[in-house]
């Protein structure tokens, strides 16, 4: 899949210094200890320099995760040859999926302050999601027109895979115990993308 790397909002090296402080903050002290005043604080300015960036936490926040995920997105990345495979949308999806596991952001969000993540679970689609829809949607596809991607609405097949993604993400800890461990996860996921993108006379 061709990567996309995304735009924070505001690219100025300022901006992405006053976002480096609050993700120091939230690794340290978690999300709700975390104030403007504290972040600007750690970034060396005024308050209200932190206050014309950004009206609250939650708009901060909504900044740092974009700019945070959207580097894990970078890493589902090209392996096209002459089109995008399902080998590939499926190492690559893997590789995304355990890259946010082990992101320190993410594990501190899911440690302290889970319910972050609701919102983008039960009311709407955040702007990294977007992100991932967009290139999964490309790659296949352009999988598609190469004949190595099944036919189907691309849209809808994307979605799918990243209901898949998500739960990948979010639930795996609650299936890895004595009997199957991470890796045996990881392995089956790639396979049900694998499985879920063949066209019907490869499988």
């Amino acid at each position: 899949m061709s990567s996309q790397r995304h735009n924070t909002s505001g690219g100025s090296a300022s901006r992405q210094a006053y976002l480096d402080a609050a993700r120091a903050c939230i690794l340290d002290v978690g999300w709700r200890r975390t104030t403007l005043t504290e972040v600007a604080r750690r970034a060396g300015v005024s308050r209200m320099t932190i206050y014309r960036a950004w009206q609250d936490m939650s708009e901060l926040l909504g900044d740092l995760m974009t700019r945070e995920w959207g580097d894990v997105v970078a890493t589902v990345s090209s392996h096209d040859g002459d089109g995008p495979d399902p080998d590939g949308i499926a190492t690559t999806m893997t590789e995304a999926a355990r890259a946010l596991r082990d992101n320190e952001l993410f594990v501190r969000i899911v440690e302290l302050d889970p319910e972050l993540l609701l919102p983008y679970l039960f009311a709407r689609r955040g702007r990294s999601q977007q992100l991932i829809l967009g290139i999964l949607q490309d790659a296949i596809t352009r999988g598609q027109a190469a004949g190595t991607v099944r036919d189907g609405d691309p849209a809808a097949m994307a979605r799918s895979l990243l209901l898949a993604m998500h739960g990948s993400v979010l639930s795996a800890h609650t299936m890895v115990d004595d009997d199957v461990d991470q890796a045996a996860l990881d392995a089956e996921l790639g396979e049900l993308v694998r499985r879920a993108l063949l066209p019907l006379g490869g499988r």
